[in-house]
């Protein structure tokens, strides 16, 4: 039984500060604002959803609580519709959707929402307090960083130089600039009440490479703070960490929701619902936390892998921009050249919203795939404590 995408819809991205385009929006209100914006374009029933899934990486405050169905009763849901919050740090955008397919595939469900939201602006990152970046000594024990740290080793290990990092980072404004001028995010944009912003508030059509090299190393400090002292201790043949990542190569924090709109393909043909793409397959990964943003790469390779596949079969990737060096591993290890890798610019440019972000890939890259008249996809997210997601797509032939 297959899954079917009958429609995807995302927020603007706004800035995670208090005068950002969506802090004045709960983060329940931005998945409503998303779960209507996607049932009201195909016309469909609340009633006949069978759940919804909502990712969220920060679940406390005004996301605790199971921000699924508070956000689904809330947005005029009927009570009948069951909702659930899943985490996976930053991949949980792409695990909700992961989580609606098997649902379908299970026969449990037929119509699931599913999608995810972050609004760092009102729950700021680490609001948690979880042991994982706020418990030295486990930390310690595990060898768990923080993703910036990660990054510079990644860079470090790979050979990536400040040069290249700063010119991935200045590819990704422009593609970001050149795609909302030509109105390629326009399709999937819903904007909710409360808003001050129709568009990703991050990108800034402006930057150019002398900006981005006169910027200092954003890193170094937390690092010598013990964290780098931590990945000395644990790599062999790492005598040192080169701090090469900056504010430029790396992700803004954002606020925002997307929503994917699933369906089996019974329920497609009994309401005539027209599908957008397949789920062909998802995979999860997991690597060492030491070096954590490795894995949304190994989750590509693995659902390449069980579907006989390889990196030239893809039309094109979008790949959570989890800070240069590894967009440009995952280019150099597949062979995916910059004419099918986030082609329309990603979340260096536009921002991370981190438990959003796998469901703002998945709607990018149907979009992209339907304005090129290509086939088949893959979007990926890295996130903390090693781990990693992928989901494959397809187009209709």
């Amino acid at each position: 039984m297959s899954t079917q995408v009958i429609d995807a819809v995302r927020t603007p991205r706004g800035k995670a500060k208090p005068d950002g385009g969506l802090a004045e929006v709960p983060p329940t209100d931005l998945v409503g604002a998303v779960l209507t914006g996607v049932l009201g374009r195909v016309d469909l029933d609340p009633s006949l959803v069978d759940e919804v899934v909502v990712g969220c990486a920060s679940q406390v405050d005004e996301q605790g609580g199971g921000v699924a169905r508070t956000a689904a009763l809330a947005a005029g849901l009927p009570d009948s519709v069951p909702g659930i919050s899943v985490n996976r740090y930053c991949s949980s955008g792409l695990d909700a959707v992961a989580v609606g397919t098997g649902l379908i595939a299970s026969g449990q469900a037929e119509i699931v929402l599913a999608g995810g939201v972050e609004s760092v602006s009102r729950v700021p990152m680490f609001s948690d307090r979880g042991p994982l970046w706020g418990d030295l000594d486990l930390m310690t024990r595990l060898g768990a960083v923080h993703m910036g740290i990660a990054a510079d080793i990644a860079a470090t290990e790979g050979g990536f130089t400040r040069d290249a990092l700063d010119a991935y980072g200045a590819r990704t404004q422009r593609l970001a600039k050149e795609a909302w001028e030509r109105g390629d995010y326009d399709r999937s944009l819903v904007v909710p009440d409360g808003a001050t912003i129709d568009r990703d508030e991050h990108v800034r059509p402006s930057v150019d490479l002398e900006e981005l090299a006169s910027l200092p190393p954003a890193f170094a400090e937390l690092g010598a703070q013990g964290q780098d002292q931590i990945a000395i201790d644990r790599l062999d043949g790492l005598d040192r960490v080169e701090h090469l990542h900056t504010r430029g190569t790396s992700p803004s924090v954002a606020d925002g929701a997307a929503m994917t709109l699933l369906a089996s393909d019974a329920a497609a043909d009994r309401l005539g619902l027209a599908p957008r793409a397949r789920i062909v397959r998802s995979a999860a990964a997991a690597c060492e936390p030491i070096r954590m943003l490795l894995a949304g790469q190994q989750a590509v390779e693995q659902v390449l892998a069980k579907e006989r596949l390889g990196p030239d079969d893809l039309d094109l990737v979008e790949f959570a921009e989890a800070f240069s060096a590894l967009c440009l591993r995952f280019q150099q290890d597949l062979g995916v050249g910059d004419d099918r890798f986030n082609v329309n610019g990603g979340t260096i440019a536009m921002g991370h919203a981190f438990g959003a972000t796998g469901t703002y890939l998945l709607t990018g890259l149907i979009d992209e795939l339907e304005r090129r008249d290509v086939r088949r996809g893959v979007a990926a997210v890295s996130g903390a404590a090693g781990s990693g997601a992928a989901i494959l797509v397809e187009r209709p032939r």
